[in-house]
């Protein structure tokens, strides 16, 4: 069984930043494809962006030119970057992994924009 364990989340005030970390307890697994979803109460869960094992990133227009997807398949794990926070930015974020033939998600990690 594989899990995806975040850290990273905390409270922080608009404008600051904040940096994500995704790891797999697995390190013999490979993820061809890599994401980061969040989820505000009352709300769909939405991406909010992507990477390929390539390094190909895309975006959600609300977070484009903020936050920065990498990741390090070396030690099976992704981070997100966010710069510039927003209280519209509150949510709980999960990771996402895709290996051939299943998927996985992360327990999630809550990030809350407040001053």
């Amino acid at each position: 069984q594989v899990q995806l364990v975040e850290s990273g989340g905390g409270l922080v005030q608009p404008g600051g930043s904040l940096r994500l970390s995704c790891a797999a307890s697995r390190s013999s697994i490979s993820f061809h494809y890599m994401a980061w979803y969040r989820q505000a109460p009352g709300k769909q869960r939405e991406l909010v962006a992507a990477i390929t094992g390539g390094g190909s990133a895309n975006y959600a227009d609300s977070v484009r030119g903020r936050f920065t997807i990498s990741r390090d398949n070396a030690k099976n794990t992704v981070f997100l970057q966010m710069n510039s926070l927003k209280p519209e930015d509150t949510a709980a974020y999960y990771c996402y992994g895709q290996s051939v033939g299943a998927s996985y998600w992360g327990q999630g990690t809550q990030v809350t924009v407040s001053s």
